[in-house]
């Protein structure tokens, strides 16, 4: 497929649904082939998306996908996941850490009422994975001397948004983007921390799936439609990372999807361009904020103090 990723080889983790399933889409649209892996290549009961259907909806838009089963907390799968990239595919341009474990259990629990299981997952399958899968790509990317590798984080590891153990796995996932991208800078090899807004959309995870049912309240419903953004927001942003010749701007960096969608001049699906906002408690009257909108955002931006 003709396209400005056209040539490009793209490897996107967490790919079955949500943002993971929106930046494939838009890889492979851009005209990269695109790996996409998760667990499960199939649909359980329960599940909100699967491997084959992200790569039907990527061959609807003239794209090629390939499937891969791959526990991304599993290193020997991660390892036989880069050998096939490598042996078909000759090497990797993009890699899009997006794996990503379930946080619903966590909200509205304060970290004293968590399972220490939970800490364990959000550092496993975020930056544990994201180191690994960033070795194997490192690994194919420096010889060719140039790259991109995109971890999706958020702006949970600045300030508090859900959980202790949410933050501290997304805090983590900021210092290994910063490190990497130092030590990769000299080998032609960005590597970026975006950060999601507020994605809203049927198909989603259970965290924003919970906070979708509160916004059949009309003050949340409203505000999800202004500041709202679709999972495929996040990959045109990766996708105007990935044909920016000036990336390496961005290296050991955090960026925003709303920032990337000014500076490469994209809007989402419907056509709008979300504010600069990540925070919707902002906008509601604590009186009238929803309880589970609370309990995702419990504490103000400053109570996270600094001692320098």
């Amino acid at each position: 497929m003709a396209g400005p990723l056209s040539g490009k080889v793209a490897l996107v983790t967490g790919a079955s649904r949500h943002i993971g399933k929106g930046i494939a889409i838009e890889l492979g649209a851009a005209g990269a082939t695109v790996w996409i892996s998760a667990r499960k290549l199939g649909q359980s009961a329960g599940d909100v998306g699967s491997l084959r259907a992200t790569a039907a909806a990527i061959a609807d838009l003239g794209g090629e996908a390939i499937c891969v089963q791959c526990d991304a907390g599993d290193d020997q799968q991660v390892a036989s996941l880069f050998e096939q990239i490598e042996a078909r595919s000759g090497g990797l341009d993009i890699l899009v850490n997006n794996a990503s474990p379930d946080f619903s259990h966590m909200v509205g629990k304060r970290f004293w009422e968590i399972p220490f299981d939970e800490m364990t997952a959000c550092l496993w399958i975020g930056p544990r994975s994201q180191f690994v899968a960033s070795v194997h790509a490192a690994r194919l990317m420096m010889p060719a001397g140039r790259g991109l590798i995109v971890t999706i984080s958020s702006h949970g590891g600045n300030e508090y948004v859900l959980s202790l153990p949410y933050g501290a796995g997304k805090a983590a996932m900021e210092k290994i983007t910063h490190d990497a991208g130092l030590e990769l800078r000299e080998h032609g090899v960005a590597v970026v921390s975006l950060w999601p807004g507020f994605v809203t959309e049927r198909e989603v995870a259970p965290v924003a799936e919970a906070v979708l049912e509160v916004a059949a309240d009309q003050t949340l419903g409203s505000l999800t439609s202004q500041y709202g953004e679709s999972p495929r927001f996040s990959g045109r942003a990766v996708v105007g990372l990935a044909t920016d010749p000036d990336v390496m701007r961005w290296t050991a960096s955090a960026l925003t999807t709303r920032r990337a969608a000014l500076e490469y001049g994209f809007t989402d699906i419907d056509g709008h361009q979300p504010p600069q906002e990540m925070r919707i408690s902002r906008h509601i009257d604590p009186a009238t904020q929803p309880a589970l909108l609370a309990m995702l955002e419990p504490f103000p931006p400053s109570s996270t103090r600094s001692f320098e």
